[in-house]
């Protein structure tokens, strides 16, 4: 079956989402923030299947995550390398660490800890205002259309709806 692609939807979750694609694609950026660099590395750690991996290294590749860098000539062999856009990835996987630390870690406690190198000290992710610094709820937080938010679905009364809480 054909999945429904989100790359052209006015919504970063649903293109970050239709990027991402299934559950092996994070894993696989967690793998290359824990220094995996190379084919067999990911697939032995992950236990994914090679045609599958190389599927996903290929797009990660393609959307400028990871990049190909040469280390052997024969055979030719590579590693994955994360890009910068691949390392801004960080955030969105600490944050999902943390959420399933607080609602699915169980008794024992998270499985990984976070451990912040400039100050010393064990942490969590937590998403702030970019501006004041005030952690962001749901509560008070409200969205709104940005500059680019299509014009011609602007118009339209359901998304007006959306937008004028």
């Amino acid at each position: 079956m054909r999945r429904t692609s989100f790359a052209r939807w006015p919504c970063s979750i649903a293109r970050t989402m239709d990027l991402l694609g299934d559950w092996w694609t994070p894993l696989v950026l967690r793998e290359s923030f824990y220094g995996i660099r190379r084919f067999d590395e990911f697939q032995q750690e992950l236990g994914i299947a090679r045609n599958t991996l190389s599927e996903r290294l290929r797009r990660l590749v393609d959307e400028g995550l990871l990049e190909k860098q040469q280390y052997d000539s024969n055979p030719v062999r590579y590693d994955y390398v994360l890009t910068e856009k691949g390392r801004d990835f960080h955030g969105v996987l600490v944050t999902m660490s943390r959420w399933g630390d607080k609602w699915l870690a169980g008794e024992e406690g998270p499985p990984v800890t976070l451990h912040h190198e400039k100050c010393g000290h064990d942490t969590h992710a937590e998403v702030v205002c970019a501006v004041c610094g005030e952690p962001l709820t749901a509560a008070d937080t409200t969205k709104r259309m940005g500059p680019g938010y299509p014009p011609r679905l602007a118009q339209r009364p359901d998304v007006q709806r959306r937008f004028a809480r």
